[in-house]
């Protein structure tokens, strides 16, 4: 103690806590014996670790997982009673009434603590600029040239009003340095060789600024954005700019930043990570003590990763006894859990940046990854303390573009970037109106593809309507419909005026007159309320962060009566204002800006663009971009077909690691990569050793030029990528299996002293069926070229009067109908109201299923597990539209797990037959078989 008390100077207290140990007056006794002998005073306190008594069990519950055992064999780990929670200051005088004075030293500490957040001074790095310029003037002149590069024939007077606008009150806020920050950050992601994609987003798109800058795509003259949505006098918060990057390549912009400013003044975001259902039934369950087969049936009762409880009626329905004590308090303890902070990560780009070191600021650590360090401060705490965030964010589609348009000028002669792909192409707006859109950015979902055809985009604008309209706002709004029959002609546009007293009859012509009266965006919602319900700088600013973009606690309720009553009574229909307070409550769950959809429809434009023209290239570039999107590569590669790609399978002898392009550009290579459990290196090194001494001749070749392991080297037989060899799969797993290190297998080693001194005969062994073929793809590769698992079981199903995908547009509408496919997608959106939307696929197409909740319920279990299923249900269709309202649902996952046994033999020879193509190369497929390759979601549905 007098070292400790040497050491630091400043001490003045020895806390002590009343802990019910048995021993806790002698104990406090001895330390505050102590404390006088060294001229300390005793302080009480509490060791709290939780507010209420009756959460015990719960710290027992995260105490175990900490240490990594269970609360049966944490021992003394766990605390021993349940008093470490918060007291009243009466309980408190009464535990300490022996030691009033550490009572008293508890409350001067208190009080001496007077902290304020308002007390930290952060200050944004300075800028380099040209000698004689301020930062402001430095910006300016960016943004002129900027201007004259956007508007080579003279910028226009608007754009010019608005630029001198944004600057003057970008000087008042001294913010000019923060955009020379996002230009040199997108300057240098541009500069490099080959150049970093990048692109803004977000209400940054709403400034003429940015767009001078380069920072954005989108010109806010062109779409009559609002900049006061970017940033306003009357808010002191910072602006939000976000900029997407190239995912593979982000980790070059962020350690650029890093060298720019050093680790000492930069340091990414953090985020709280919650924890959700499944993964709280799993950890609470795991130190309960339950077994991982429980544990997992019970994660599987929970729909998707959201959600606030592990039902009791779902549990019930996955078999376990509701009646066991154990499992109850494991359930209420996982209700407990649920929404509590898990662990400080990353934020996904989010920067702070400071002119002096961080640690002043905020405390700092480092991440995992290497050369990376964070703040340990949630993102949502610099916005409320106002420091500057610069996002450097991670775009899948980005990397795809860049990959696609290099295939473009390699295969195809064509040079192209993201400014230059040829505009407003008709052939573009023919496909997206038809719903082909799989893996184009933004509109690939299930409710995108579906509303395609019904909004028939046929200009650009039509796409930023497009991406921001199946989102909940306008959902919620009821905004929808009637825009969709203003589109079509079926309602008479009109545009609600206020009372003749109360304004012009235009006074919202000039929001909504593009969307066909219908407010679509979040703009137009906030633009309403500052024309149509008067609201006032501050209240507008009230609204904006009641809908800000993925805010799940805004203050959109108490502003209801304030926006409608207002604009009633300015002579404003009652159901109108309501409709848009209700666009303005969805927004509060998820918001789609205009300047945010503006951007995004830029890359759903260029992304279609090389589908439509180049489908080799597009799908070469999802696949060599994986994981991204909304598609497994199965779907990808199947799509891509039916595009008239001819499309290879990965071999050893012509494959690299990435997919590539052959044949002038029209057939795609599957790459090594697509060879699950394959590494990289491994890759690396058998097309290094095909570089440097040509083609492999045998499987031995493989061993003894590349170097690779024999359980490499039957991982590739597995695959089937020794076709080039000559070997069937079958023949390529024995030879494989013949290069096993000494000592041999006896029966290689009896074959190789049979054989020793002769010419050596090969085992013939019998051809794979090709259900076999298909079962062995799926399990290595997750896609096959040769068949599709349905087609297999479809003599069966014909039987029984199942429909094929393909023919439910010749069945009646409202008709019944049966049919099969293996589950690709189940989904649930949040505006849905509990509908549940299942996509199917059989060897002709996919079947779209709508789930009513009251069935979704009644059949949860299959909902959620079946891989393959089969349903009864109601045709209906729209156009391009076709889904099957589902009315019983069968779980028939059994049939993917009988594909090789005797039973189906009949049925096999039969679809061997149809079925089987030239074996390593799909090409369009046939007018009978219009798609015949398809994706099982997980090679473990084979296992």
């Amino acid at each position: 103690m007098p070292r400790l008390v040497h050491s630091l100077p400043s001490l003045r207290h020895m806390a002590a806590s009343y802990l019910y140990s048995g021993d806790d007056i002698a104990r406090i006794n001895a330390l505050d014996a102590m404390a006088r002998e060294h001229g300390l005073n005793l302080l009480a306190t509490n060791d709290v670790h939780y507010h209420e008594a009756a959460r015990r069990p719960l710290q027992d519950v995260m105490t175990a997982i900490r240490h990594k055992t269970n609360v049966a064999r944490a021992g003394h780990l766990l605390h021993p009673n349940a008093e470490r929670h918060l007291k009243s200051p009466d309980e408190m005088l009464r535990l300490f009434e022996r030691w009033p004075r550490a009572i008293t030293a508890a409350r001067d500490l208190a009080d001496a603590c007077t902290f304020s957040l308002d007390e930290l001074r952060y200050e944004y790095p300075e800028e380099i600029c040209p000698e004689g310029r301020t930062p402001q003037e430095w910006l300016e002149e960016r943004t002129w040239v900027g201007a004259d590069g956007r508007y080579p024939s003279g910028v226009p007077e608007s754009v010019r009003t608005t630029l001198q606008r944004e600057l003057a009150l970008i000087g008042k806020l001294n913010l000019a340095t923060y955009f020379l920050t996002i230009k040199d950050i997108v300057d240098f992601a541009r500069n490099q060789d080959p150049p970093i994609l990048c692109q803004g987003r977000g209400s940054a798109a709403n400034s003429a600024v940015c767009y001078c800058l380069g920072i954005t795509a989108v010109d806010p003259a062109r779409h009559a954005l609002l900049f006061d949505r970017f940033i306003s006098e009357e808010r002191k918060e910072p602006p939000d700019i976000d900029v997407d990057f190239e995912h593979e390549r982000r980790e070059e912009v962020i350690q650029y930043i890093y060298r720019r400013y050093g680790r000492q003044r930069a340091g990414l975001c953090a985020t709280v990570i919650h924890y959700r259902p499944r993964m709280a039934i799993r950890e609470v369950g795991k130190a309960m003590g339950l077994t991982e087969d429980v544990t997992a049936a019970l994660a599987r009762t929970v729909w998707g990763g959201w959600g606030s409880e592990v039902a009791e009626k779902n549990v019930a329905q996955a078999g376990l006894d509701l009646s066991d004590p154990h499992l109850k308090r494991v359930l209420k303890l996982t209700e407990q859990m649920i929404g509590m902070p898990r662990h400080l990560s990353q934020h996904v780009g989010g920067f702070i940046l400071t002119q002096g070191p961080l640690t002043e600021t905020v405390p700092i650590g480092n991440g995992a990854m290497a050369d990376r360090s964070f703040i340990e401060w949630d993102k949502d705490d610099i916005d409320a303390l106002g420091i500057l965030k610069v996002d450097v964010l991670a775009l899948g589609m980005l990397t795809c573009i860049r990959k696609c348009l290099d295939l473009l000028g390699e295969h195809h002669g064509r040079t192209l970037t993201l400014a230059t792909v040829p505009r407003e192409d008709p052939a573009v707006y023919a496909m997206l109106c038809k719903g082909d859109s799989l893996g184009v950015f933004q509109v690939e979902s299930r409710a995108q593809m579906n509303m395609l055809p019904r909004l028939r985009p046929r200009e650009f604008y039509d796409l930023v309507i497009q991406v921001a309209i199946v989102r909940p706002g306008p959902i919620q709004g009821d905004m929808v419909h009637p825009y969709l029959r203003r589109r079509r002609g079926e309602e008479a546009v009109s545009i609600p005026a206020p009372g003749p007293a109360f304004g012009p009859p235009d006074e919202l012509t000039s929001i909504l007159g593009r969307t066909l009266g219908v407010p679509i965006f979040q703009e137009q919602a906030m633009k309403i309320a500052l024309d149509a319900a008067k609201f006032s700088g501050a209240e507008a600013n009230r609204l904006r962060k009641a809908m800000a973009t993925f805010r799940r606690r805004g203050m959109v309720e108490e502003l209801q009566d304030m926006m409608v009553e207002r604009m009633t009574a300015r002579g404003y229909d009652r159901d109108f204002a309501q409709r848009c307070f209700n666009q303005i409550r969805g927004f509060g769950e998820y918001g789609f800006p205009e300047s945010h959809a503006a951007s995004f429809a830029h890359l759903v434009y260029v992304s279609s663009w090389i589908k439509c023209h180049y489908p080799a290239a597009f799908a070469c570039g999802l696949l060599n971009s994986q994981p991204m999107g909304f598609y497994a590569p199965a779907q990808i590669v199947r799509d891509a077909v039916e595009h008239g790609v001819i499309v290879l399978p990965a071999d050893v002898n012509h494959s690299m690691w990435d997919c590539t392009l052959e044949e002038d550009g029209a057939a795609l290579r599957l790459g090594l990569r697509q060879i699950d459990g394959l590494p990289e290196h491994v890759a690396a090194a058998l097309v290094s050793a095909r570089e440097a001494g040509g083609r492999f001749a045998d499987a031995g070749a493989l061993k003894a030029r590349a170097g690779l392991s024999p359980a490499m080297i039957e991982r590739l037989a597995a695959a089937d990528a020794l076709g080039s060899l000559g070997l069937s799969r079958r023949q390529a797993l024995w030879d494989a299996r013949s290069l096993v290190a000494a000592p041999p297998l006896p029966l290689f080693a009896a074959a190789d002293a049979r054989d020793q001194g002769e010419e050596r005969v090969r085992t013939r062994l019998p051809m794979m069926p090709l259900s076999e073929e298909v079962v062995a793809d799926y399990q290595t590769l997750r896609l096959s070229l040769k068949a599709h698992p349905m087609a297999f079981l479809r003599a069966e199903l014909a039987e029984r009067g199942f429909v094929r995908a393909a023919d439910l547009r010749m069945r009646k509408v409202r008709s019944m109908v049966r049919v099969a496919g293996v589950v690709l997608v189940r989904q649930q959106p949040g505006s849905a109201k509990g509908v549940c939307f299942i996509t199917l696929e059989d060897e002709t197409g996919v079947i779209n299923l709508v789930i009513w909740p009251d069935l979704k319920e009644k059949q949860r279990s299959v909902v959620m597990g079946a891989r393959l299923m089969e349903v009864r249900g109601r045709v209906e269709y729209d156009d391009e539209v076709i889904h099957v309202i589902a009315q019983h649902l069968t779980d028939a996952s059994e049939g993917l797990a009988r594909l090789s046994d005797d039973a189906l033999q009949p049925a096999m020879a039969r679809a061997d037959e149809v079925n089987r193509p030239v074996v390593g190369r799909m090409g369009p497929p046939a007018r009978s078989h219009p798609r015949n390759v398809r994706v099982i979601p997980k090679s473990r549905d084979f296992h």
